[in-house]
């Protein structure tokens, strides 16, 4: 935390903290986060009850200082690195919110917060916003967060859901799922569950998702999950056309290049292997394999091997001489 802050400053942050804190801050917990000493950190608190704010302390094991029953916060207050911070992470995950009259939810919340700022601070996030030109996304795939949050709740709450989804080439379904966790993966939202009719461990993207539905059974929770890793493991199976790519090269000289959707990576003799499986045999050519600055045989699937034949004969017109 900055060592330059007012008193007052050094107290909204108490405030932010015994706010955020379900449980009891000790004064050594307080006085860590904040960068001063246990009685300074008890100074803060006291500055707090002297504006009216129940601030109540208890002993024992599970004490410390944590706020009253019914307390009522003043507006949130931002520095200025995290004001901006925050502006330029919105325009970052989504470039159209850098457009103030977009008919766009998340630009709408950002003018909001931006409005609320400190005069100064305000000027300096609507400059930037305003001036920095910021790439729009070439697939967009955000999700609807009134759906997003349902999804959330349900594997909050341990709640079988019954989900319509839409797959990429337009075919809907019904699934009866237990929603495991909402895990955001390169640029995409996705929800990581266990379908009962398949019997299996299936990953949706949510912006395909169309209805959900929460039924009235519960589920337990697989012990030990790692939601990142289990969904990593799974992107790059199930899918229609099977890929194997041959690598002559060690794996640890390969592994870098390679994502998780495009499959597992395993070792083969000197060199290794990618299997794994795509939706689409033209994208995994294109933007996936095309990229690799490492030599590789396509062994499978035959689609596969028909895009990137495809994909060389396009490349040496590219370079050949008309006649």
């Amino acid at each position: 935390m900055p060592t330059d802050l007012s008193p007052t400053a050094r107290a909204l942050r108490t405030l932010e903290i015994l706010q955020s804190r379900t449980t009891g801050v000790t004064a050594d917990e307080l006085a860590a986060s904040l960068g001063v000493t246990e009685r300074a950190a008890r100074r803060y608190v006291g500055i707090l009850r002297e504006a009216g704010i129940p601030v109540h302390s208890t002993r024992g094991p599970y004490g410390g200082y944590r706020l009253g029953r019914g307390t009522r916060l003043p507006p949130v207050v931002f520095t200025e690195p995290e004001a901006l911070g925050l502006v330029m992470a919105v325009l970052d995950g989504q470039p159209t919110a850098a457009d103030p009259d977009a008919d766009d939810l998340v630009a709408a919340a950002l003018g909001k917060v931006i409005r609320a700022l400190p005069e100064s601070l305000g000027r300096q996030a609507a400059a930037l916003r305003e001036h920095a030109s910021a790439a729009p996304d070439r697939n967009p795939s955000r999700p609807d967060p009134a759906l997003t949050s349902t999804l959330v709740a349900a594997s909050a709450v341990r709640r079988r859901v019954l989900v319509t989804y839409r797959s990429g080439s337009g075919n809907e379904w019904e699934a009866e799922v237990d929603p495991w966790a909402v895990v955001v993966r390169y640029g995409r939202w996705y929800l990581l569950c266990h379908s009962h009719h398949a019997d299996a461990i299936r990953t949706y993207r949510i912006d395909r998702v169309r209805e959900v539905r929460q039924t009235a059974h519960g589920f337990e929770m697989p012990d030990g999950l790692d939601p990142v890793a289990a969904l990593e493991e799974n992107l790059g199976k199930g899918w229609e056309f099977p890929t194997r790519v041959v690598f002559d090269a060690p794996m640890a000289e390969v592994a870098p290049w390679i994502r998780p959707p495009m499959g597992r990576l395993e070792p083969s003799g000197d060199g290794c292997v990618l299997v794994g499986s795509t939706r689409n045999p033209t994208m995994y050519a294109q933007e996936w394999l095309a990229r690799l600055p490492i030599a590789f045989r396509v062994e499978g699937g035959q689609e596969l091997r028909a895009a990137v034949e495809a994909l060389a004969r396009r490349f040496t017109a590219a370079v050949t001489d008309p006649p």
